[in-house]
Formats: C-alpha cells, sequence, structure tokens
C-alpha cells in the first residue's frame, strides 16, 4: 500500500488554488510540498497543517491505494 494525494490536488483545484498558495498559507516547505507531489511520506505535521487550513479532514486529502505489485499478483485489498 502506499499514500496517493490526489484528493488534496483536486480540492485545491476546486478551491481555486495552487501549491504555492497552499505553502504559504500552511508555512510548509517546499520541499514537503514536492514530497506531496510524488506520493511520499510527510510528516503527520505537515498532514495536520494542510488540514487545518483547507478546515478538511485527512481523509480529504489522502488515501491509501495498492501497490502496483498487488493488482499484478490479483490480491484484492478491503477496508
Amino acid at each position: 500500500m502506499r499514500f496517493s494525494y490526489n484528493n488534496l490536488w483536486k480540492l485545491l483545484i476546486d478551491k481555486n488554488m495552487n501549491k504555492q498558495d497552499l505553502r504559504k498559507m500552511t508555512g510548509i516547505s517546499s520541499a514537503s510540498i514536492a514530497k506531496l507531489g510524488k506520493g511520499e511520506n510527510v510528516n503527520t505535521e505537515v498532514l495536520l497543517r494542510i488540514c487545518k487550513a483547507l478546515k478538511c479532514d485527512i481523509s480529504d486529502i489522502m488515501e491509501f491505494v495498492p501497490d502496483d505489485d498487488n493488482r499484478e499478483k490479483g490480491t484484492t485489498i478491503t477496508k
């Protein structure tokens, strides 16, 4: 499983914002924004700041998705 921040990017589009706006609004570093853009792990403090700034829940900005390896092997992951 890996993290996907596609929900965050969709939310920013809905709010007519870009990554730079998010960075200024939250005070998070450009390195953290880059990690989010690559779907990499970030500190939970970063996620908390984003949720506070956008007045949303964690599920509004991220989700867990199966690895490509699991899909190819036919493994399904259920909640």
